[in-house]
């Protein structure tokens, strides 16, 4: 779709809610007035009130949209910017209605983190019921979706309380699996393929958890969870498990650690060998991932293993004991069906792991599923299957406790995790919602340095390929100075007001 932008420069922002109206569009920048499909958005400021003007054209038809904020309501330079991004965005959104589009489930929003908006209104004073009632009204949100947001921004603002100024969570980053699945976009090897990648890249993690260990110490920084993920850490043997294990327990402090998570999603992955290595270094958490519970399903998206191999790994981690588990599930796979989808939310119910994690597929250009012959369910299949989630979770004693949105997201849903009371996954919850700084070791490992109560947060990204990593190990380590630069700038009232130059 071609888009016209008058007296402002927020692609960006036109660009989000471009791709969640209208998932099919790209957006172009044409240098002079063409034919087709085309979005004018323009932004005027008077002396009261900032003001944007939208016309959507599609075929032979036009539909107008505005919006509009009183300058006396807003404070400041971001305070502004958010404003400008929010009223452009809500002036091609009520264009979009006018056109005949069918109001989405999240209205106006494109952000891939809601709770902030709820979570910045209470912080503001309001009570939850008068939040609620303004993110519903400001934001065209329907009730389902914002109540889902309410319950799993209370449990932020829980988290949040909990948090000292100095907790800081780690990531380990472990970019192997057996194989690829076909809706996977994370940088990812099959061990098939990179087998040989496997030995170099842990003499490099090593060098990386080393000098993160010493950032960490010399800044007196307080770990409070672990989170190991990748790929699928448990694709490591026994041992190297158990040495990269020690290299974390060696290098951190973890005396006051409160969860440890290894993801071993892979059924195919989970031996006894491994779990008791995982427990015997304080390993409390796991996820057994099945996604779907349909062979048929498992077979098109290219996971080499059954519904059997999940019972199977399912029962080798209870047996081992000490693990609260986690189990992830997709909706809107190729090839399953709303009946589909509920046969296997019924199955793994009653499994009653601690955590159920229902993602919505997201079709990202790093994923293979696109190729797949097989039909993807429909927007509408997708959210049949979201409100059976809902409804049959909440009936099983699970309570939403963290949510997220992603790009390309099927029908513009959700992923939810869920949780029995009191085994909610802190980490998560960090870095979903940014609650503190999340340090990352390993391949394509993202640190995010968090300066909280103000946007000054910085991102350290690590090579993503596992070879890339491989040699540039030396610049990676060399990096870790930066945390130390970020947090050397606090003082007793948080972070100083320049931003570091990386």
């Amino acid at each position: 779709m071609n888009l016209y932008l008058h007296g402002h420069s927020y692609k960006y922002a036109v660009e989000q809610v471009l791709l969640t109206l209208f998932p099919t569009q790209r957006p172009e920048y044409p240098d002079k007035r063409e034919d087709g499909d085309s979005i004018d958005i323009s932004l005027n400021k008077t002396e009261n009130t900032l003001t944007a003007y939208c016309t959507l054209k599609l075929g032979d038809n036009s539909y107008k949209g505005r919006a509009s904020e009183k300058l006396a309501d807003i404070c400041g330079e971001i305070e502004t910017d958010r404003a400008c991004q929010k009223i452009i965005k809500t002036a091609i959104y009520r264009a979009a209605l006018r056109s005949g589009l069918k109001k989405p489930a999240w209205g106006a929003l494109t952000g891939v983190r809601p709770g902030k908006i709820l979570h910045s209104i209470i912080s503001g004073g309001a009570s939850a019921d008068e939040a609620l009632k303004r993110f519903i009204e400001q934001y065209d949100v329907s009730q389902k979706r914002a109540q889902l947001c309410m319950d799993t921004t209370l449990y932020t603002i829980d988290a949040e309380r909990s948090l000292g100024e100095k907790d800081i969570c780690l990531y380990v980053g472990i970019p192997f699996c057996p194989t690829r699945c076909a809706y996977c976009s994370f940088v990812s090897q099959s061990v098939e393929k990179s087998m040989k990648l496997i030995d170099p890249f842990m003499e490099a993690l090593e060098k990386e958890i080393s000098a993160t260990g010493k950032a960490v110490k010399a800044l007196e920084l307080n770990v409070v969870a672990i989170y190991m993920g990748g790929g699928t850490p448990t694709t490591l043997s026994a041992p190297q498990l158990d040495t990269l294990c020690t290299w974390v327990e060696n290098a951190f402090d973890l005396s006051n650690n409160r969860e440890y998570t290894v993801e071993a999603g892979r059924p195919d992955t989970i031996t006894e060998e491994k779990l008791i290595v995982l427990r015997n270094h304080g390993v409390d958490r796991i996820s057994v991932n099945p996604q779907t519970m349909s062979d048929r399903v498992l077979d098109i998206i290219g996971r080499r293993h059954t519904s059997h191999d999940i019972l199977s790994a399912l029962e080798t981690a209870r047996k081992v004991g000490g693990f609260a588990i986690n189990m992830d599930l997709i909706a809107g796979l190729p090839a399953d069906t709303v009946e589909g989808f509920e046969d296997t939310l019924n199955k793994v119910i009653a499994l009653e792991p601690d955590n159920i994690t229902v993602h919505t597929l997201s079709l990202k250009k790093g994923s293979r599923i696109t190729l797949n012959e097989e039909p993807i369910p429909s927007a509408e299949d997708v959210s049949d299957m979201l409100d059976i989630a809902a409804e049959k979770l909440s009936r099983g004693n699970y309570i939403p406790y963290y949510l997220y949105r992603q790009k390309f997201m099927s029908g513009g849903f959700e992923n939810v995790g869920w949780t029995k009371k009191d085994r909610e996954n802190l980490y998560n919850i960090c870095i979903m919602e940014e609650l503190c700084s999340i340090i990352a070791m390993g391949g394509g490992g993202s640190t995010k340095l968090v300066a909280p109560g103000t946007a000054k947060n910085i991102r350290l990204m690590a090579p993503k390929y596992p070879l890339e990593y491989i040699n540039a190990i030396d610049k990676t380590c060399e990096d870790k100075q930066k945390i130390i630069e970020f947090f050397s700038r606090r003082n007793d009232h948080g972070i100083r007001s320049e931003r570091i130059k990386l």
